[in-house]
């Protein structure tokens, strides 16, 4: 099982950032995500950097971790073009981007209020969960190399793993049906969604064995979540980033 660090941006610099990955890579953590925001109030913070400018610059500075969106909101970016984003990136990092897609938050959460400050529309859960699934098909699309009568967009070798995040039932169907890997909280409920997921993706025709499950988790009590099959635990760490990777690190080796 691989261990991984989830940055929160809120209030983050761009220097803490790459102090932070650079002894993530030092002390043999496995990857670092980033939560995909875009207004620093939806979190009480002054300020947030965007997601995936930042991962793009630690996939230059931090050259082994493995680097992810934990997860891309789809209503932020264009699924074309998102497309073009991601295989760009694979290719800057030389292969290590794991594609998290999410269905962000509703009307009831704080964090609308980032997509409708800019202009962007905040349905119900069902048509959000139609947008990723929509998203993950132009993206695969896209990855072509030809799509709607146009030719020469970039193809991504090898294609990064779609994660897709989920709270609930349906979308641990929907990551299993259309994604490469889930992740969900690391509560009780967690081997169920598993299971949900697992049973999709042999479904739709692909080995279950090969499907990627990510969790949250603190610094401890990683073996339950290898016995549910959990690929990767990703442990958050609040800035300053570097000193958060460092108590992690000592937590997980005590």
């Amino acid at each position: 099982m691989f261990v991984d660090v989830l940055f929160d941006p809120f209030e983050g610099s761009w220097s803490d950032v790459r102090a932070g990955a650079l002894l993530a890579e030092q002390a043999g953590f496995d990857g670092v995500w980033l939560y995909d925001h875009l207004a620093g109030s939806v979190h009480g913070a002054s300020r947030v950097l965007e997601c995936w400018t930042t991962l793009t610059a630690i996939a230059a500075a931090v050259p082994r971790v493995s680097i992810g969106p934990l997860v891309l909101n789809v209503a932020n970016r264009d699924p074309g073009t998102l497309a073009v984003m991601a295989a760009t990136l694979q290719e800057v990092s030389g292969g290590r981007l794991l594609l998290g897609l999410g269905a962000g938050g509703g009307l009831d959460t704080p964090y609308a209020a980032e997509q409708v400050a800019l202009g962007r529309a905040v349905p119900g859960s069902k048509v959000r969960r139609q947008w990723v699934e929509d998203t993950v098909a132009r993206v695969h699309e896209v990855w072509t190399g030809s799509a709607g009568g146009a030719t020469g967009f970039l193809r991504p070798h090898p294609p990064p793993p779609i994660i897709i995040g989920g709270f609930g039932p349906k979308m641990a169907e929907l990551a299993g049906r259309v994604g490469d890997g889930m992740n969900a909280p690391g509560g009780g409920h967690l081997g169920q969604l598993i299971e949900i997921a697992r049973d999709a993706h042999a479904r739709s025709g692909r080995d279950p064995a090969d499907f990627i499950v990510t969790a949250s988790s603190g610094p401890r009590g990683h073996q339950r979540l290898a016995e549910l099959g959990v690929s990767r635990v990703i442990i958050y760490v609040r800035p300053p980033y570097a000193d958060g990777v460092a108590q992690v690190h000592a937590a997980l080796v005590d």
